[in-house]
């Protein structure tokens, strides 16, 4: 029987075969890289606000604490976005005419809510407790990044599951004492700046943590990276 294919073609299909391998893995590639690009996390991206509200006014300029607006931050699963007339302690005052807080000004008189729009904002298949965090010894730098120097908020991290992850498999990178939560220049202990926690001095963030993690009663890393504590 006469030969159909020409020898050539054994060639032809193994190029072929691994040239789609390689279109195939191309292209997983690219679509993992889409996926934690901030075209979808949103990730450094300040989205427009009914208000240019500039947090490193407020923080750096003037001194105001986290929990001066963020009231309920250790005590509920939400942060919280302050009322208006938290905004109107100040404003009543100073500002007054700005037209910039005309939107201010307005939902204050009316009683209507400002639309802010909300810039960490999870799933709705993903449970996260704020309080539980901040009790646990999280400052607000390790989620929010360098907030006190944002003149519009943006989503510092990816907020996706991997990043979680990384915390909660080695909490103790990342755990302050309590007083240090709300402190935007707080600085990691190290060999040249060394720290003091209940007499005793440390040199590193991981020391520092292991005594924290025992101290503020973390679950052991199974349990906080099981799938049922975020997803309920």
């Amino acid at each position: 029987m006469a030969q159909i294919f020409n020898r050539s073609a054994n060639t032809l299909a193994r190029a072929s075969i691994f040239g789609i391998v390689l279109l195939l893995s191309a292209v997983g590639a690219a679509l993992m890289q889409l996926q934690r690009s901030p075209y979808v996390t949103n990730q450094h991206v300040a989205p427009e606000q009914p208000v240019p509200f500039s947090h490193q006014h407020h923080v750096s300029g003037l001194g105001l604490d986290c929990r001066y607006c963020h009231t309920s931050v250790e005590e509920s699963s939400f942060a919280g976005i302050p009322p208006t007339k938290t905004c109107m302690n100040c404003h009543a005052e100073i500002w007054t005419n700005a037209q910039m807080l005309e939107p201010v000004r307005n939902s204050f008189n009316t009683g209507q809510s400002l639309q802010w729009t909300r810039v960490h904002d999870l799933p709705d298949f993903v449970y996260f407790n704020h309080s539980i965090h901040v009790n646990k010894g999280i400052g607000c730098y390790s989620c929010h990044g360098a907030v006190d120097e944002m003149p519009l908020m943006y989503q510092e991290n990816s907020l996706q599951m991997e990043w979680c992850l990384n915390c909660h498999r080695e909490p103790e990178k990342f755990l302050r004492p309590k007083e240090e939560i709300f402190n935007m220049t707080y600085v990691e202990p190290s060999d040249d700046r060394p720290k003091e926690f209940e007499g005793k001095t440390y040199t590193s963030q991981v020391a520092l943590g292991a005594i924290l993690r025992d101290k503020y009663h973390l679950r052991t890393v199974q349990d906080i990276t099981s799938c049922s504590t975020c997803h309920r």
